[in-house]
């Protein structure tokens, strides 16, 4: 049994063993239409006996027949993780990291796995410096395609640590239906077509990237069947040897050997920086057990992720000022200005306070206290935006007291990635999984591992890219960068009752504030609460939003003083499942953002 971990909290661990007959592919060989033998694409599923949500209908289809077959959640998180990394290579996989939320029914308590990347040792304040000039590399696209960034991956050891916790399963068995995607294939959608076009540049500067993603030079077609063997080998490897055939011997000589040495392609026009990343870092790596973060909302206990993560105390800050509130005697524009401008007041605390807790202090319990929100919350004008930036307020001492005008902050800035992936999973025990993960940029570093199958992180640039020893982002060996991820279950009266996340970059604590502030004060449904449009309200002059937000409240805010400015691209794409009376469960994903999700329940209500 792997002991690839730091114990930061109590630990337990599931003794039975599941046999997953069967595997899950979304379609067979030679399939040649999108859609064609494909699972369903439901936004919502209401039912008993368990459920999934996912981004992706194959994905989903996977954790539903784990729960079929009498796995758990832990075990259906698993197995949808693995079958992430087959047909959305380009958010998460192996190569990456990630936050894992459980609630454990038999004992009622919401437990972590901290699963983030780690700086290599060779790192230091020089890392985003071209030693050819001596000046930053530039952010894109230096920094975004290359070992430089790359940093040591977490997601194979969350996955043995979850299943030695809470499965029932093998991490052998929990790869069987990912291995059988990987070789038998999965139907091309537009949103990988899409993902692999905008990628192409970058992909194209790879040999081994470029062998993989752009066979014959192109992006696979919409309705085309695309295999990956080669991951359906890595994860076969690792069937059989454990996490320790990733952390050890050959694979992770081989990953070391992709970011010292990228297998640059003749003739390309990008730079391709090279890493520090040592098999040594890789045998060195451990996922670390978390005490959760948690606060009261309006009756409920509201847990989330510890730092690195900045998801649970950012998302928490803000629902504390919020509380302070009536939000639902308030039309809609005072409800979303009191919104925008909690918000901002918690993103300025985030930028001042948040980083790897392990190597700095941040101060949760202040960031999260009633107190510190009554005193954050003098801040906030009714009528009208505060000037932005707003200040950070003093998390170590405070009284609840107001005192004085604003001051006026500064925004660092943010390079985190909008990519990423999340899941939800419920079993037929009352277990519930909350899973965020990722690779960071969509395509990660660009690197795929020759031979190997899937793509490397470039989490790195999660980090300050400006060193500053002051910054608790500040890049060290060892270190976990900061991240804005916020996987979240909420308890109501010891019982769960919601679990939720989103991708999203920065933009996770705005999908997940607002989904639950939908939730709770607004009075939508779960389903209205995920499709209902999203600002990603942060400390800037300017809140990005998409165009149907701005269409609904643009007016009415810009009266408040605040300027919106309309995206294109989808804020955050979330899952969620509710758990109701008697155990009925609404599983919902994104009914369109990102091409819309799915959700399955075990047994249909009615049926």
């Amino acid at each position: 049994m792997s002991r690839r971990f730091v114990v930061r909290s109590s630990a337990a661990a599931g003794a039975l063993a599941l046999v997953l007959a069967g595997s899950v592919a979304a379609s067979p060989a030679g399939a040649s239409t999108a859609g064609s033998h494909q699972p369903p694409r439901v936004p919502t599923s209401v039912g008993y006996g368990g459920a999934v949500s996912s981004l992706d209908p194959v994905v989903s289809e996977v954790g539903l027949r784990v729960l079929r077959q009498g796995g758990n959640a832990t075990d259906a998180a698993v197995a949808m993780a693995a079958a992430i990394g087959v047909t959305d290579p380009y958010s998460a996989g192996i190569g990456g990291g990630g936050f894992f939320v459980h609630y454990d029914a038999s004992t009622g308590e919401v437990e972590t796995i901290d699963g983030r990347e780690t700086a290599p040792a060779g790192a230091g304040p020089d890392t985003f410096v071209d030693p050819a000039t001596g000046r930053p590399y530039p952010f894109y696209p230096d920094l975004v395609t290359g070992g430089v960034s790359v940093g040591v991956p977490g997601t194979p050891a969350t996955w043995d640590r979850a299943l030695e916790r809470w499965g029932t399963t093998t991490l052998r068995q929990a790869l069987r239906p990912a291995t059988a995607v990987a070789e038998q294939g999965f139907v091309v959608d537009q949103l990988f077509h899409d993902q692999t076009l905008a990628n192409q540049a970058r992909f194209e500067a790879i040999t081994s990237t470029t062998e993989l993603f752009l066979p014959d030079g192109e992006a696979p077609a919409v309705g085309s069947v695309f295999r990956n063997p080669d991951l359906a080998a890595t994860y076969r490897a690792l069937a059989a040897g454990g996490v320790e055939a990733f952390y050890e011997g050959e694979l992770a000589h081989e990953i070391a050997d992709a970011v010292q040495a990228p297998p640059v392609a003749a003739g390309t026009s990008l730079p391709v920086p090279a890493g520090s990343m040592t098999p040594a870092d890789l045998a060195a790596y451990e996922v670390v057990d978390r005490d959760p973060t948690v606060f009261s909302y309006r009756g409920y206990d509201v847990y989330g992720m510890a730092p690195p993560a900045s998801g649970g105390t950012t998302v928490g800050e803000a629902l504390n000022i919020l509380e302070q509130f009536d939000l639902e005697s308030l039309d809609d524009a005072a409800a979303r200005h009191h919104f925008f401008e909690a918000s901002a007041l918690a993103f300025a605390d985030r930028a001042a306070y948040l980083g790897d807790g392990d190597f700095v202090d941040v101060p949760v319990d202040g960031l999260l206290d009633d107190t510190f929100a009554k005193e954050r919350v003098c801040l906030l004008d009714p009528q009208a935006a505060a000037p932005k930036p707003v200040a950070p307020g003093d998390a170590r001492s405070y009284d609840g007291v107001c005192d004085g005008a604003p001051a006026s902050g500064t925004v660092p800035e943010d390079t985190e990635s909008t990519s990423t992936t999340n899941l939800t999973a419920v079993d037929k025990w009352g277990d519930v999984v909350e899973y965020t993960l990722t690779i960071e940029q969509i395509g990660g570093s660009g690197i795929v591992v020759p031979g190997r199958g899937f793509l490397l992180n470039n989490e790195l640039t999660d980090f300050s890219i400006a060193y500053d020893a002051d910054d608790p982002n500040r890049i060290e060996a060892g270190k976990r960068p900061r991240s804005s991820m916020a996987p979240t279950i909420v308890l109501q009266d010891g019982s769960p009752v919601l679990a939720l996340g989103s991708p999203g970059g920065s933009n996770i604590i705005s999908a997940v504030s607002q989904m639950l502030v939908n939730r709770i004060d607004l009075g939508m449904t779960i389903q209205e609460a995920i499709a209902a449009p999203r600002a990603a309200p942060q400390n800037g002059t300017r809140t990005t939003a998409e165009q149907a937000y701005v269409d609904a409240y643009g007016t009415a805010l810009t009266a408040y003083g605040h300027t919106l400015v309309p995206t294109a691209n989808a804020i955050g794409a979330a899952t969620a499942i509710e758990i109701g009376p008697d155990g009925l469960l609404t599983a919902v994903a994104e009914p369109t953002r990102l091409g819309g999700g799915s959700a399955r329940v075990v047994r249909p209500a009615g049926q």
